[in-house]
């Protein structure tokens, strides 16, 4: 189907929109406090929907219906694990991160260990989240291939530079009230979208239910125990969402400054946890409309006899755009792309500020090389256009992925279990210094690749066992070295 003119005006109007939106911020940015973390001013809700916008993504968007699609709710099993996570995240970490000013989560391990383990985590933090984010960028193509017939690397460069745009100009300030915006526009979309397709259903819920339940797509937990590689090489089952889904997202939101960064922009501690806990009820509700959308898909499917795509990520994106009356559809892709530029303005600022305040401003501060507000200012904005070209390249090369949401998890979790140990090690422990902090790292991350490309496991399990390698290593490794260096 060509595209349509009312639908590419939706979408022309919500890009315009959003980035003209987004650049308005520029006067109030007048530091590297209010470039990274928005002066410290936002109230705690709009911190809360701007977690869950970084939180969510394409990957989410078009990836979770495509589980249902092809399985069941047993998702659901990992995002009990995510209110576990925040529980351990405001007990250990939150006390930690509001002891003074910090702009990144890795000036804490530079107060615990010393300069070298500050810039190892935060190192892994831009290989971690420039990898993951290319992903989560090429996943923009799918859509934009299905709204133009095309996966030209024009129609992905044309999202990345807007995106960059109104980041380069707002700063924090940006991301954050953009994502407010963005998550109400495609958690919107999708509650649209659940109602036309039910109603494109004969006999609605009810047939849906009927039609899903005995092949056991409405199953959500799975007990299912055994010491045995079968049990560790399923992805989704009880013990594997909550222990898996409490360690990612322990990682994810406790020592990745993606999630920090707005974390650390609450006027308190109190109103930062308070936004993490309020997160996780619009997460759950959000992953439990996707994962309907997918079963409900799969029934309209199967009561017409369709084949499914190829590529599954196509699934919703696709029916939307064939589906849905003229203009609706365009507001729905519209919603999508949202999720997409949420992600990656927050990727953007978040390792423009990890590059500044843990590489660059304490080297040229040690040389003595002090500059003003509005030098730092200017070096974080070319940052960040740094950034968002290293994240258009990434995603040139991730056209060989086959689920985007797996594949995007898959690799964040081998680099967070380094990290979470890490972090652990500097809280829980006072034995182990920097050296065996920084052997446990390089272990966790050379076990990690041979779990992830030498073994069936699970990428559900990958965080607990980079965690414990991590710690196990490092406790090991302080009894075999100096005791000055374990002070």
């Amino acid at each position: 189907m060509p595209p349509r003119i009312a639908d590419l005006a939706v979408i022309l109007f919500y890009l315009i929109g959003i980035t003209w939106f987004g650049a308005r911020f520029k006067e109030s940015q007048k530091s590297l406090r209010d470039y990274f973390l928005g002066g410290r001013t936002t109230p705690w809700w709009a911190i809360g929907f701007s977690i869950v916008s970084a939180e969510t993504s394409t990957l989410t968007v078009i990836g979770t219906p495509a589980l249902a699609f092809n399985g069941n709710l047993g998702f659901l099993q990992v995002v009990m694990g995510y209110l576990l996570a925040r529980i351990v995240i405001s007990t250990l970490l939150l006390p930690h991160y509001f002891r003074g000013e910090m702009y990144t989560a890795y000036e804490l391990m530079q107060r615990r260990f010393g300069s070298r383990i500050r810039k190892f985590t935060a190192g892994s933090f831009l290989v971690l989240r420039a990898l993951a984010e290319g992903v989560r960028v090429f996943a923009i193509s799918i859509v934009i291939s299905i709204i133009l017939g095309t996966g030209e690397a024009v129609s992905i460069g044309l999202i990345v530079a807007l995106t960059i745009f109104y980041t380069f100009e707002g700063g924090m300030t940006a991301v954050i009230w953009t994502d407010v915006i963005q998550m109400f526009l495609y958690v919107g979309g999708a509650i649209l979208s659940f109602f036309v397709i039910l109603d494109k259903i004969p006999g609605g819920w009810e047939h849906v239910v009927a039609t899903a339940a005995p092949l056991g797509k409405l199953d959500v937990f799975d007990f299912r125990f055994s010491p045995s590689m079968e049990f560790f090489s399923r992805t989704y089952n009880f013990w594997a969402g909550l222990i898996g889904g409490c360690f990612l997202t322990t990682a994810s939101h406790g020592t990745e400054q993606l999630m920090v960064q707005r974390l650390l922009s609450a006027r308190s501690e109190g109103e930062s946890r308070l936004a993490l806990f309020a997160s996780w009820f619009v997460i759950f509700f959000q992953f439990t409309l996707f994962l309907l959308i997918g079963l409900m898909l799969f029934v309209h499917y199967q009561d017409n006899g369709w084949a499914a795509p190829a590529k599954p990520d196509r699934i919703y994106p696709e029916f939307i755009w064939n589906n849905l009356p003229y203009g609706i559809s365009g507001l729905v892709i519209a919603a999508i792309l949202a999720a997409a530029m949420s992600n990656l303005s927050a990727a953007l600022n978040s390792l423009a500020s990890t590059t500044v305040m843990d590489f660059y401003k304490p080297v040229a501060e040690a040389r003595g090389q002090h500059r003003s507000d509005e030098q730092w200012l200017a070096f974080a904005r070319r940052s960040t256009l740094f950034w968002g070209a290293v994240l258009f390249a990434i995603a040139l090369i991730a056209q060989q992925v086959t689920s985007v949401l797996e594949a995007g998890l898959g690799i964040a979790s081998v680099v967070y279990g380094a990290l979470l140990g890490t972090f652990l090690l500097g809280i829980l422990t006072r034995r182990v210094g920097e050296q065996a902090a920084i052997a446990g790292m390089a272990a966790s991350l050379a076990v990690m690749l041979y779990v992830r490309f030498g073994t069936t496991i699970a990428w559900t399990w990958y965080v607990l066992i980079g965690t414990t390698v991590t710690f196990v290593t490092a406790l090991c490794v302080s009894y075999l070295i100096p005791q000055r260096e374990n002070s």
